[in-house]
């Protein structure tokens, strides 16, 4: 996206500012810094095409960096997972991955700085006696009794702590700012905390760690960002992010700035809640279509470019709102009508045999990969005396209202030639099995010339042959949550108790046409009159797998 295209907001505006100035040395550069405990979902593809986004337009950099502060909720298979929906968006990271593990070292020794400038202090009471003394919004916090140390006591004790003479719990460093603050994150924030746990980068080497708060801006300065774009969550929290950067001697000098996080009804991007949707087997992994995960949303069929569209429709403000779920459906929609190749899949099969059509007899049709765009060209379609339609579209008896197959009526096989259902054929409990019928040779790309009275054609109908078709398993995917708003429960309720038990349908025997059966996995189809699917990885030559997208029409009442 070039800058000349890219739409106006007051990021950008503040950018433009600060180049007019000839702040930064005319550099711009953001950071995308995800925390690796979970997998990304579409709150975060805002922030990705965001930060990425602002300094591709402004011939910028941005880094990839992962704050990794937490060893025991931090996994490398989220690491890896973050690096592939980065890539898979299509955003490309300045220089190598970073880590703010990398920096522990440098963020130590700014801790040592604090102290000796008696900006920080080790309180070795109980966690719980430090959270009462910090007050809350109506109660102002009280000096801890160890707030007064002196800096060679402090270092001593912080000393203690890296060498791991002290459990943990049993003694924090914390900044020495405001008790009185009405800014809680002003009150003696906890800096650094014992975790006797190894570190996926780091190992043993250390059993202290720094909280986010303190890490973050600390590490945006070692790295020169000058642009450090958060989600209004964290603006309470800039204060703080101000005072570490105008109290400890750092490179750089980056400022912070806050956007409105993208909320978006019927699911949730809490990663706690995430994370128990996972391993409580309500859902089928973090990637599990039906998750707001981007490796979700990509297996379920969501392209790159529907989400980017998306991000960017929403634009950038400072006022928090609620996105209808429908806006991203709607999005992903208009990117596959344009895109998505077409082919036939009948869901749930029912029998039909053209009595006067030769025996072993094939015919080869022809028909557009896609109606409204001839570069994509023409598939092929075998028809045979048998084919599948669906049992959706066939009637003994019906008004004129329903526009498909009805017994004694004609409709087109679509591509194909007209067929008039002649008769049917029953199992022993009296369901309809197979229906007889006969076609007119001469109705291939034209109406039959003479009615004589017969009226109009009902309709056209998908199908597939029978012999050529390939038996396939469908899996029809809808929203995970049946209300607007899970997480807003009753007493004694959970968000998952506002699962939707129809979030998920398998059909098996389902028959598609030879053509989209070898397609590799997140191969997007439009199955034509039943909605956008997309091969998933479960897929192989023998067993086909689709994953209903989005249908071809919204279904779901939008919020007022």
């Amino acid at each position: 996206m070039s800058e000349a295209k890219a739409p106006s907001n007051f990021i950008r505006q503040i950018i433009d500012r600060d180049l007019s100035e000839g702040k930064n040395d005319g550099r711009v550069v953001t950071r995308f810094p995800p925390e690796p405990n979970g997998y990304l979902h579409i709150g975060h593809a805002k922030s990705i095409c965001l930060n990425f986004g602002i300094a591709e337009s402004y011939g910028g950099a941005c880094h990839l960096r992962f704050d990794d502060t937490n060893p025991e909720k931090e996994e490398d298979q989220y690491i890896r997972s973050i690096q592939r929906d980065v890539e898979w968006l299509g955003f490309e990271w300045t220089g190598p991955v970073r880590f703010a593990s990398g920096y522990f070292d440098q963020l130590h020794d700014y801790a040592l700085q604090l102290i000796d400038k008696g900006l920080a202090y080790v309180d070795t009471q109980s966690p719980e006696k430090i959270a009462e003394m910090r007050g809350n919004f109506t109660t102002p916090g009280q000096d801890s009794p160890h707030r007064d140390r002196s800096v060679e006591e402090n270092r001593a004790l912080f000393a203690a702590m890296r060498a791991g003479e002290f459990d943990e719990g049993a003694a924090v460093l914390r900044a020495r700012i405001d008790m009185l603050s009405p800014n809680l994150n002003l009150r003696d924030p906890i800096l650094y905390r014992i975790r006797k746990k190894a570190h996926h980068q780091t190992g043993d080497k250390w059993v202290i760690y720094p909280m986010y708060d303190f890490t973050h801006p600390l590490s945006d300065a070692i790295e020169g960002i000058t642009h450090s774009l958060c989600t209004l969550e964290f603006e309470d929290h800039r204060p703080l992010y101000d005072w570490l950067i105008e109290n400890v001697e750092v490179p750089a000098q980056p400022r912070q700035y806050e956007f409105s996080r993208l909320n978006l009804n019927f699911t949730v991007t809490s990663k706690r809640r995430l994370k128990l949707l996972v391993d409580e087997g309500h859902v089928d992994g973090w990637d599990d279509p039906r998750m707001p995960t981007l490796s979700g949303l990509r297996r379920r069929g969501y392209t790159p470019a529907a989400i980017r569209n998306f991000c960017e429709a929403l634009g950038v403000s400072r006022a928090d709102s609620v996105i209808d779920m429908s806006l991203l459906e709607e999005a992903v929609r208009d990117d596959l009508n344009q895109h998505a190749p077409r082919a036939f899949c009948v869901l749930n099969p029912l029998k039909l045999v053209i009595e006067n059509w030769p025996e072993g007899h094939e015919e080869t049709l022809v028909a557009p990969v896609h109606p409204q765009n001839e570069a994509m060209g023409n598939r092929e379609m075998p028809l045979t005396r048998e084919v599948y339609i669906d049992r959706e579209d066939f009637r003994e008896e019906a008004n004129k209202k329903y526009k498909r197959l009805v017994l004694g009526d004609r409709v087109r096989l679509r591509y194909g030639y007209v067929v008039r259902a002649e008769s049917v054929v029953r199992d022993d409990a009296g369901e309809i099995v197979e229906i007889r019928c006969s076609y007119d040779p001469d109705t291939l790309g034209k109406n039959p010339e003479n009615d004589e009275g017969q009226g109009k054609l009902r309709g056209v109908i998908h199908w597939v042959s029978a012999d050529r078709g390939v038996p396939c398993e469908v899996r029809l995917y809808d929203r995970l949550f049946q209300v607007a708003n899970p997480s807003k429960v009753a007493e004694g309720e959970s968000f998952l108790d506002h699962l939707n038990p129809e979030s998920l349908r398998v059909l098996s025997g389902c028959m598609v046409e030879p053509g989209a059966a070898g397609a590799v996995a997140e191969t997007r189809f439009q199955f034509e009159r039943e909605g956008y699917f997309s091969v998933d990885r479960d897929s192989s030559a023998d067993k086909p797998v689709f994953n209903r997208t989005v249908g071809l029409r919204e279904s779901w009442p939008r919020e007022a």
